[in-house]
C-alpha cells in the first residue's frame, strides 16, 4: 500500500452511509467504491477499507487501517486496545434491557437471579458487576428479540433505536445500559511518520469542521441602529456578530453564526427588539 492515510469503514449497515456523506462533507472524493474492499480518494492522501463493523477495531488496534469508524457499543464490546478520537454525531441508539410487556422493573436490583439474552456480553457482564448483581447472561449473535417468547432467557439486552422491534415481539423497554452513537477511533498504540500525522491532522480539522457546520445557522437580520446593542445581546454567537451599514441609514445589517438548536428560541425575541428581515442558512464548514 501506498503511503496515504488508511480509514476503515462499515462495508454495509447503519453507519455506512452516514460515514459516506462525512467524508463528502470534508470535500473528500470517493468514486466507484460500490462493491469493493478498497479504494482511495481522488483528492485527498486518504485510502478506504470496507469491512464488517466487528471487523474494524481489530483492524485499527494492530494498525492495519490507522483509523476507523464504528460504533461505540461495537468498540467497547471488543475491548480492543483501540480509543476514541471523536464522537461523529450519527448511528445514535441506546443498548436497552428489553422485558415482556407484562413484567414490571421497580430496580437494577430486580435482575437479580434472571436470565438475560444478548449480542453484547461484555457490556452487559460490566455493567451487571458494577451495580454487583449476579444474572446469567446468554450470548446470542441475532435474533435476541425472541429469546423470551422461545422460553431462553427472561429478558433482552440490544440495540434499540425505534423500540418497533421490540413491540413485534411483545416487548417494552426498560433500563438503558449505553449511549452509542459513531466515533472515529484509533490505535491506543497510535504512532504515525510525520507525513501520515500531517494527512490525519488535516482529516480532524476537516471533520470537525464538518461536524461543528452541522450544528450551526448562519443568520442575518436588518436592524435598527438604535435597536443594536440589545440585538447583540440577544444573539448567541460562536464569534463577535459582524455588523454592515445599509442604504437606510436607520439600518445596519447583522451577521452571525449560532447554534442551531438557539435560533427558534431567540426569534421572537429578535423580531420583538425590532429585526427584521431574518433568515437562516446552512452552513458547509466552519473553521475556527
Amino acid at each position: 500500500m501506498n503511503e496515504n492515510l488508511r480509514l476503515a469503514i462499515q462495508k454495509k449497515g447503519r453507519l455506512h452511509d452516514k460515514s459516506m456523506q462525512l467524508l463528502k462533507s470534508c470535500g473528500i472524493e470517493v468514486e466507484n467504491f460500490q462493491d469493493r474492499l478498497f479504494v482511495s480518494a481522488s483528492n485527498f492522501n486518504l485510502d478506504i477499507l470496507f469491512l464488517r463493523d466487528d471487523d474494524i477495531p481489530e483492524y485499527v488496534q494492530d494498525n492495519v487501517a490507522h483509523i476507523g469508524i464504528v460504533g461505540e457499543n461495537e468498540m467497547l464490546e471488543k475491548g480492543l486496545a483501540v480509543k476514541p478520537v471523536k464522537q461523529l454525531g450519527f448511528g445514535k441508539c441506546s443498548l436497552r434491557l428489553g422485558i415482556p410487556e407484562k413484567d414490571e422493573l421497580k430496580s437494577i436490583k430486580d435482575l437479580e437471579n434472571k436470565i438475560i439474552a444478548t449480542s453484547y456480553p461484555k457490556i452487559l457482564n460490566n455493567f451487571l458487576d458494577e451495580n454487583k448483581i449476579k444474572a446469567k447472561v446468554i450470548e446470542l449473535s441475532g435474533s435476541v428479540e425472541i429469546a423470551p417468547s422461545l422460553g431462553i432467557a427472561d429478558y433482552i439486552c440490544d440495540l434499540v433505536s425505534t423500540g418497533n422491534t421490540l413491540k413485534l415481539n411483545k416487548l417494552k423497554k426498560s433500563f438503558n445500559i449505553l449511549n452509542s452513537q459513531a466515533v472515529l477511533i484509533q490505535s491506543e498504540k497510535f504512532n504515525l511518520s510525520p507525513e501520515l500525522k500531517k494527512i490525519f491532522n488535516k482529516l480532524l480539522l476537516r471533520i470537525e469542521s464538518s461536524l461543528k457546520a452541522k450544528k450551526s445557522k448562519y443568520i442575518m437580520m436588518n436592524v435598527p441602529k438604535d435597536s443594536l446593542e440589545q440585538i447583540i445581546k440577544i444573539i448567541p454567537s460562536l464569534e463577535s456578530p459582524t455588523v454592515l451599514p445599509l442604504s437606510n441609514k436607520g439600518l445596519v445589517a447583522v451577521h452571525a453564526v449560532i447554534n442551531e438548536d438557539k435560533f427558534w428560541e431567540i426569534n421572537e425575541d429578535l423580531k420583538a427588539a425590532g429585526a427584521s428581515g431574518i433568515l437562516s442558512m446552512p452552513i458547509e464548514n466552519i473553521i475556527l
